[in-house]
């Protein structure tokens, strides 16, 4: 693979993880913890990631997102005919998460509110997960 074609891809993924969070109706100061950006990316920055900047290639960039699109990936099989209800979901208090909505679940709780929310939504997901922790 190229390092242009790699850069397309990662602009495609970007511009997908960007329309997500429009649809659950993220606000740009949570988007920059959802999406576990460096500190010296604030959120008025993030324009340049819907219109022509890849996110930043990097490790913890990389997890955060690979978590939303697992997020967005299971509301997606459990409301197949209603998109709509992801957000709606995602902003109702779930007793799951201490009567938090998950959506605050994964914003104050950083990679390990995304991967509580995950695991709540995808059972193949929980199970890996419960398999690496028991292996440390």
């Amino acid at each position: 693979m190229s390092q242009e074609s790699g850069v397309d891809e990662r602009m495609e993924q970007t511009k997908a993880v960007i329309q997500l969070l429009d649809s659950w109706g993220v606000n740009a100061e949570d988007r920059t913890l959802l999406l576990g950006l460096p500190k010296e990316i604030k959120s008025r920055h993030l324009d340049q990631f819907r219109k022509s900047t890849p996110l930043p290639d990097d490790a913890k960039v990389n997890e955060h997102v690979a978590h939303l699109i697992g997020i967005y990936d299971a509301l997606r099989t459990s409301y197949p005919t209603n998109e709509g209800m992801a957000a709606i979901w995602l902003k109702k208090a779930n007793k799951k998460f201490d009567d938090r909505a998950p959506l605050m679940t994964m914003i104050e709780g950083g990679l390990m509110g995304l991967m509580t929310v995950r695991a709540h939504l995808d059972c193949t997901f929980a199970w890996y997960w419960a398999e690496q922790s028991m292996k440390k």
